[in-house]
């Protein structure tokens, strides 16, 4: 499993199309997790990259939060209009865990509300889910091929071409 600086480093041509396609979606994304019945839900979700990790935050006791809390596995992926996939695509796999400590809430809070002018300073975040990155994927087309781009952990980027 792999912090966010640490896929970055190990697959940075997916983590750059996943930040380009997250920032210009306004940082929309859909989150899939697994329901209690074992269905997939897919919920949207505005995650953020910050102090190195990838956090997967909102409003408590949603559903999708309560999935995360059974069942700590996830597939995040970036939010995609165009048929065409003309801008790429990314999708990220992982699993979540609880992060319990105040003083990085406020910090989260204080940089929440420095980019986006959203103030939740002062409040206690339960749940606050770092995610655990286990595997990626993006795409990437051109006039003639589409590029797959697979990662896992120990093996780095390796691309599959499709013409």
């Amino acid at each position: 499993m792999s912090t966010w600086t640490e896929f970055a480093a190990a697959a940075p041509r997916i983590a750059e199309i996943f930040r380009r396609r997250h920032t210009a979606t306004r940082n929309l994304c859909l989150l899939a997790t697994t329901r209690a019945d074992g269905y997939p839900r897919i919920s949207p979700l505005e995650p953020r990259v910050f102090e190195g990790e990838l956090w997967l935050g909102g409003m408590p006791e949603t559903r999708k939060f309560a999935d995360l809390r059974r069942d700590p596995r996830f597939c995040l992926h970036t939010a995609t209009t165009d048929p065409e996939v003309t801008e790429g695509d990314a999708k990220l796999f992982g699993t979540v865990h609880d992060v319990r400590d105040e003083a990085l809430h406020q910090r989260y809070a204080q940089s929440l509300y420095e980019d986006t002018g959203f103030d939740l300073r002062g409040h206690a975040f339960n749940p606050f889910y770092a995610a655990d990155i286990t595997s990626a994927s993006a795409i990437e087309v051109s006039d003639d091929r589409m590029d797959v781009i697979i990662w896992k952990p120990g093996h780095g980027e390796y691309v599959v071409r499709k013409h």
